[in-house]
């Protein structure tokens, strides 16, 4: 099992780290732009897989602004991620999608570590499905988008007043890497392989 040596904070990512979520995030976005050519469409997937921590505001931003070169008003914006918070809530909340390796571990470590998700989903929609799946009670905070996640771990570090060096964030995109870096906290890879070399080390598995 991977030792996290000298720590007593854990920061956990969300999606792909606890919840196999990605094909129904995909699915997601599918049909919210279902109207939209679909070429363009995969042109959003292709950035949302490469940006697995980047929230759903950044990336309907992004296909709107970048992919089709038009302007997304705040309520055109609110439209659309309420519509793909709709989905998230039906499709994600079934146990089945927990990934088991992770939740274990966490169920075994909580007298250990203080354990946080800090995650790109969105916050109140992440704060139901946790709810949902029975697992809010092992986390001491649960924080999400649109606040970025760089912010989310900063204003965490200072609220609990945590040692950087007992302090480090699981994730399995280089968005988390970077929330990690920038926070001089480590980081531990997870669940992408493309994240092997960067960090403190990759998690291959928790058992």
């Amino acid at each position: 099992m991977i030792g996290f040596i000298g720590k007593s904070v854990i920061l956990w990512d969300f999606d792909g780290v606890i919840l196999d979520s990605m094909p129904v995030r995909e699915y997601g976005f599918k049909k919210v732009l279902e109207k939209y050519p679909q070429e363009q469409v995969e042109e959003l997937l292709n950035y949302h897989n490469k940006n697995g921590g980047l929230s759903r505001y950044v990336k309907f931003r992004y296909f709107f602004e970048q992919i089709r070169k038009e302007e997304l008003k705040d309520g055109q914006l609110k439209t659309f991620t309420d519509y793909y918070s709709e989905i998230m809530r039906e499709r994600l909340v079934s146990k089945k999608n927990l990934i088991s390796e992770s939740l274990e571990f966490i169920k075994r470590n909580l007298e250990k570590y203080n354990m946080h998700i800090v995650s790109g989903s969105d916050r109140e929609e992440l704060r139901f499905l946790c709810n949902s799946l029975g697992i809010s009670e092992y986390f001491k905070t649960i924080s999400g988008s649109p606040t970025p996640k760089i912010e989310l771990v900063a204003d965490l570090l200072i609220k609990y007043n945590y040692n950087l060096k007992e302090v480090c964030l699981i994730g399995d995109s280089k968005n988390d890497f970077e929330a990690a870096r920038q926070n001089k906290i480590d980081f531990y890879g997870y669940n992408n392989t493309a994240l092997r070399g960067l960090g403190t080390k990759y998690i291959k598995a928790f058992t």
